[in-house]
């Protein structure tokens, strides 16, 4: 039996990081809301991503390391440390990066981008929005129609700041723009830093608007427009070898006992409703959705 069709042999060559020497690419799959992970909660954070991105960066032979970005934004903090890393093992290794944008780089997706030596998008990705957003809502009106009496209780004058339930203090508004502000000048430097040389000068970069790809490539956000498979056999050849890297991937045992697991519960309870996935959910939806997406 020859090696071509031994079925042991097309196993290994199947397997990551394995296979007949050539170039050798790995990708990042970087698809979804940033935010930390928890109850309910699917988030791209650097607790779930850290062995993915790890092993993107384990084998001898690569060539470059890829990032298939599909985020509109989230955490600015896990944004900052999922591109800390990256940019680090990058250092370490002595290994290109290459970003990809599809749907959507924005905000801290865009910040994902920036990871990247080089970026690229797709002629309709949407790129930018480089700003800082805080959102909430206000029921003082409501609780006063329903005759609800709000009591809190703090140590700290300022320890209750923008309380729902509260008509806004325009002091506390002030310090929570300060906020904003802050995190928005570390943003700009940030892409500033990475793409020296290459934006525009166009105060609008920063506004926190947002293009499809061929603005964005003449605001210098990206380096040009392209498709990760196309680019790489490209660059690299058509025999190059493009392993994929996912925070899902090795976790099919666990997802099927969780699946049991959930299913004995609502065999006996019913159907269950978790309160803090549909809160995610609808949060999530909300980031898309500025989008248009």
């Amino acid at each position: 039996m020859s090696e071509n069709t031994n079925p042991l042999m097309k196993l290994w060559r199947a397997l990551p990081f394995t296979g007949d020497a050539g170039p050798l690419v790995t990708v990042i799959e970087l698809n979804g809301v940033i935010g930390a992970a928890g109850p309910g909660r699917k988030g791209l954070s650097l607790q779930r991503l850290e062995k993915s991105i790890e092993a993107a960066f384990k084998p001898g032979n690569l060539s470059a390391v890829a990032l298939a970005i599909n985020s509109p934004g989230g955490s600015p903090v896990q944004s900052r440390l999922i591109y800390g890393m990256i940019r680090r093992l990058a250092g370490e290794k002595e290994i290109p990066v290459l970003a990809f944008v599809e749907d959507v780089g924005a905000s801290g997706g865009y910040i994902l981008s920036v990871a990247g030596d080089e970026i690229y998008a797709d002629e309709s990705s949407i790129v930018g929005s480089i700003g800082v957003i805080a959102g909430g809502f206000g029921f003082e009106a409501a609780i006063e129609r329903l005759g609800i009496e709000r009591r809190i209780h703090t140590a700290g004058e300022n320890k209750s700041t923008l309380d729902p339930f509260k008509p806004e203090d325009p002091e506390e508004v002030a310090r929570l723009q300060k906020i904003l502000d802050d995190l928005h000048l570390q943003f700009i430097d940030l892409v500033k830093s990475r793409r020296s040389g290459k934006l525009a000068d166009d105060k609008e970069i920063f506004s926190g608007s947002f293009w499809t790809a061929p603005k964005a490539k003449e605001l210098g956000l990206i380096d040009g427009t392209a498709q990760l498979g196309d680019f790489l056999r490209a660059r690299y050849g058509k025999d190059v070898k493009i392993k994929r890297v996912s925070p899902e991937a090795g976790s099919l045992l666990k997802k099927l006992l969780s699946s049991r697991a959930a299913s004995d519960v609502r065999s006996d309870a019913g159907p269950l409703i978790d309160a803090d996935a549909v809160l995610d959910a609808i949060e999530r939806r909300s980031i898309w959705a500025r989008f248009g997406l």
